[in-house]
């Protein structure tokens, strides 16, 4: 199995996502992960369905079918800058792409 490329899901808007996912699998990676931790995890379901309905303009240049092959959720410890050690929800989206994009000839 080929390394899948990571996005970690963030507070920037959906389409930045969606058009990161585009840019990864027109590149040629077809396995992506979305990573989110917390009150992100909203916003890469969001994403992953975006991508795997090919819906808006800019999923219009995803490979024909993309799937979601996996879904990941555990817990991480993470230290704040003060020391304290917080344990925050993480959910892992393995996302693959399959067939030719629209602008791919």
């Amino acid at each position: 199995m080929s390394e899948r490329r990571v996005i970690f899901i963030g507070k920037k808007p959906l389409h930045s996502y969606v058009r990161a996912v585009v840019m990864a699998m027109e590149s040629g990676d077809h396995s992506i992960q979305l990573v989110a931790r917390g009150a992100t995890i909203s916003r890469a379901v969001d994403v992953a369905e975006v991508c795997r309905r090919r819906s808006g303009h800019i999923a219009q240049n995803l490979p024909e079918t993309v799937t979601i092959e996996r879904l990941s959720c555990e817990s991480e410890e993470l230290t704040n800058d003060e020391g304290k050690v917080r344990t925050v929800s993480v959910l892992r989206i393995d996302l693959q792409g399959e067939g030719q994009s629209e602008t791919s000839e």
